[in-house]
C-alpha cells in the first residue's frame, strides 16, 4: 500500500477535499515505460489501444514524455505525442506540470504509487483525469481492486474508469 500525503489547503470548489498525493517519488525509479491500464476518456485519446508513457529524465532536471498508442486496433497506426514535464512540488516530486503544446500545461498529480513502482495512478486536482499505469501491460485484478477502493477513498468517479485494451505481451 502507497503512502497517501493530505496537501495543505482549503476544499476543492466542489466541496470535496483536496486531492492527496503520494508522500514521495524518486524520479529516477519512476522513469521508463507505463501501460495505460484505465483512464477517463479524453478526446486526444479517442481510438487510442494500447497505450503507454515514455519518461526519461532531462539534463536540465525535466522530463521527456513520450506518449504512444496504436488506432483503434493492436496492430493499428502508431499515433504519438511528445512533449516535456517538470516537477513543481520539489518537496515530493509528485506534483507536476506537462506540456504537450506551448503554452498550455496541465497538472500531472502522481495519487498512488506501489512500493517497487509496479504502477502509478495519475490524477488532477479537480479529479478530471485519470490514469492507472503499469510497468507491464497487464494488471492483475486484486491490485487493480485495491486501486479502485483508494480512489474512491479519493472521491474519485470510478464509473467514468474506462479500460484500455493491451497486448498480452509488451
Amino acid at each position: 500500500m502507497s503512502i497517501i500525503q493530505w496537501p495543505l489547503g482549503a476544499a476543492s470548489s466542489d466541496g470535496l477535499p483536496p486531492l492527496r498525493t503520494v508522500q514521495r517519488v524518486e524520479l529516477n525509479q519512476y522513469m521508463g515505460t507505463w501501460y495505460e491500464i484505465a483512464s477517463f476518456p479524453q478526446r486526444f485519446e479517442k481510438g487510442c489501444v494500447a497505450s503507454m508513457a515514455t519518461y526519461s529524465l532531462r539534463a536540465d532536471g525535466k522530463v521527456t514524455v513520450l506518449n504512444e498508442c496504436r488506432n483503434e486496433t493492436l496492430d493499428g497506426k502508431l499515433r504519438s505525442a511528445k512533449g516535456k514535464a517538470w516537477v513543481v512540488d520539489h518537496g515530493t516530486n509528485a506534483k507536476l506540470k506537462v506540456c504537450f503544446f506551448w503554452p498550455f500545461s496541465g497538472d500531472y498529480w502522481i495519487i498512488d504509487l506501489g512500493p517497487h513502482y509496479e504502477y502509478a495512478v495519475v490524477g488532477h486536482p479537480q479529479r478530471t483525469y485519470l490514469w492507472i499505469l503499469s510497468r507491464k501491460p497487464q494488471m492483475d485484478s486484486n491490485s487493480y481492486e485495491a486501486i479502485l477502493q483508494r480512489l474512491k477513498a479519493q472521491h474519485y468517479d470510478i464509473s467514468r474508469l474506462k479500460k484500455t485494451l493491451q497486448p498480452s505481451r509488451p
